[in-house]
């Protein structure tokens, strides 16, 4: 098992920058792949980004590419999604993931899930 536990969220204007977190115990998180996705009001909860278990390559929505980076540091079972140039219509839940593959976590075929932290930009 592995427990996901997100911190980081908050209200910010537009073109202000936040950092999620999400710590992960549980299982050896450095074997995982691991992911961000979003849920706005009424809307489908979407994929972010994504980044590999050692953390050599990364996946982006194209919704957030240039603005968005997902990094980990296995070290401290930590993952990390510093957000700039923040929009208002980035506001949603944001949820880490973790899954075995990139390809399992972009789809969200996991089990593992955090609780999720809200992120509001106004305008």
């Amino acid at each position: 098992q592995v427990q996901l536990v997100e911190s980081g969220g908050g209200l910010v204007q537009a073109g202000g920058s936040l950092r999620l977190s999400c710590a992960a115990s549980g299982r050896t998180f450095s074997s995982y792949a691991m992911g961000w996705f979003r849920q706005a009001p009424g809307k489908e909860r979407e994929f972010v980004a994504a980044i590999s278990w050692k953390g050599g390559s990364t996946y982006y929505a194209d919704s957030v590419k240039g603005r968005f980076t997902i990094s980990r540091d296995n070290a401290k079972n930590t993952m990390y999604l510093q957000m700039n140039s923040l929009k208002p219509e980035d506001t949603a839940v944001y949820y880490c993931n973790a899954a075995a593959t990139v390809g399992a976590l972009k789809v969200g075929s996991t089990k593992y899930w955090g609780q999720g932290t809200q992120v509001t930009v106004s305008s």
